[in-house]
């Protein structure tokens, strides 16, 4: 692909939570340049130590900048290093470090703030490349407006949002009122060990739909996607009575859609179940009793790996006193919430949870130690993984070794992260990327089954 001229190509400036947010942006603006502030550097420098997530990526965005750097002189950092994406590619945008701001250029905004310094530098380079377009790229909101005002273009990191709407997303079923079949021209139906399948051309308004996801109607039929051909789909005939029936722990679901998501959490072949859902959705307590049945009773795994990632736990968890799993205990309180909602009706309740936890082999892990880890045949529980960006995303699913299963559990309307949101979370990232996974299955839980007044506030409030 040859280069763009150079004054048709866009300068790209990345704040430093653009990189922590993805360790390799610097990669994904094709033949653009790309500049990297020296208060960039700085911050990245002064975040890099420390077993933190976000140490971490700290320390592989400063490794992927000294790469491609490499060898280069000084005067080729500040004017710019070709970037190279393999060995065998052509480089296209060059990478730079954008030095201090010129002091004797009196419109500049207090430097007594990092992000003053980054849109003064930015000014000076607006005023030695008046031909090029300059655009700062940052996740803080805050940041993009106060360049604006300053007369710098801002724009949110945007290679890692897959979807403009969050209403796009897929939702793992789709509804037919009142019947799914009036629209369906041809069907051959056979049986085979037991399993009724229903084979169905597929046409324009069924190009959409995904292995894995489900259709149901007012009538009565429920049905699994169980393969999809470019001309064809096949379901699997499922009956309500089943899966309204199923028990686990002695939890049975309230509605169709948690008796779908046990169906896809008790499934040996999905190895990956993302449920997500407004609060008290049943996500958690689903996921748990799934565990708990798959891991005592059937002994499919040998331990649950329970983990979640929000704001302030990196940064938190250390100054708690005693052991990981007393440290991780006040984060993962929901678990523990979730098991004395299954043993509620036992003479002690609290005696019974006890017990579940010194039987069960249930481990509360942090986010940071869980990078280098391989676990095998365990079931993994991500909680809160709307807080998550796509590359902590992929850190932890990855550590799925043999026969393991991950379950993400997550509600994108309550984000605590500063820099993500709904678009920009991993947890929207990973159910657009494995919709199409032959072993992946997601539905998102409908109402509030939890209390009258949780329902009430999460439509009201």
């Amino acid at each position: 692909m040859a280069r763009e001229p150079r004054s048709q190509t866009k300068m790209f400036v990345l704040d430093t939570n653009v990189l922590i947010h993805d360790p390799g942006a610097l990669l994904n603006f094709e033949e653009h340049d790309v500049i990297i502030p020296m208060t960039v550097l700085e911050e990245l420098d002064q975040l890099k130590n420390g077993k933190q997530a976000i140490a971490a990526d700290c320390r592989q965005a400063i490794r992927t900048i000294d790469k491609l750097l490499s060898n280069a002189s000084p005067k080729a950092i500040e004017t710019g290093v070709p970037i190279t994406r393999g060995e065998k590619s052509a480089p296209l945008g060059t990478l730079s470090i954008l030095m201090a701001a010129d002091r004797e250029n009196l419109h500049h905004l207090p430097d007594h703030l990092n992000d003053n310094r980054i849109i003064n530098m930015l000014a000076d380079l607006q005023a030695r490349h008046r031909g090029r377009q300059i655009i700062l790229v940052s996740k803080d909101i805050n940041m993009r407006l106060k360049a604006r005002g300053f007369g710098v273009e801002a724009e949110d990191y945007h290679t890692d949002q897959l979807v403009d709407d969050i209403k796009l997303l897929p939702t793992g079923y789709h509804e037919f009122s009142p019947s799914f079949w009036e629209g369906i021209e041809k069907v051959d139906t056979i049986q085979r060990e037991g399993i009724t399948e229903h084979i169905i051309p597929r046409t324009e308004e069924l190009a959409d739909y995904n292995i894995n996801e489900f259709i149901f109607d007012a009538q009565g039929f429920i049905g699994r996607i169980s393969e999809v051909e470019e001309d064809r789909l096949v379901l699997q005939d499922l009956q309500r009575e089943d899966l309204m029936g199923q028990e686990v722990w002695g939890l049975s679901p309230r509605d169709l859609y948690q008796s779908l998501a046990l169906h896809l959490l008790l499934d040996p072949d999905i190895h990956l179940v993302n449920l997500t859902g407004s609060a008290g959705s049943g996500k958690t307590i689903l996921a748990l009793a799934a565990a708990i049945e798959l891991t005592v009773a059937s002994k499919q795994y040998k331990r649950i790996i329970a983990t979640r990632s929000t704001q302030g736990l990196d940064e938190d968890i250390g100054f708690l006193p005693g052991t990981e799993a007393e440290k991780m205990e006040p984060w993962l309180g929901a678990i523990v919430d979730n098991l004395e909602a299954l043993h509620e009706d036992d003479e002690n309740m609290h005696s019974s949870v006890d017990y579940i936890l010194s039987k069960v082999p249930l481990h509360f892990k942090s986010l940071n130690y869980i990078r280098g880890r391989s676990f095998q045949h365990s079931l993994i529980i991500i909680d809160e993984s709307q807080n998550l960006t796509p590359h902590q995303m992929k850190t932890i699913i990855t550590r799925a070794g043999t026969g393991s299963k991950v379950v993400c559990l997550g509600n994108l309307s309550q984000i605590d992260t500063a820099y993500l949101s709904p678009l920009s979370s991993g947890l929207t990232y990973m159910t657009e990327r494995f919709k199409g996974f032959k072993y992946g299955g997601h539905i998102h839980l409908q109402g509030v089954p939890r209390s009258p007044l949780a329902e009430y506030a999460e439509e009201n409030l």
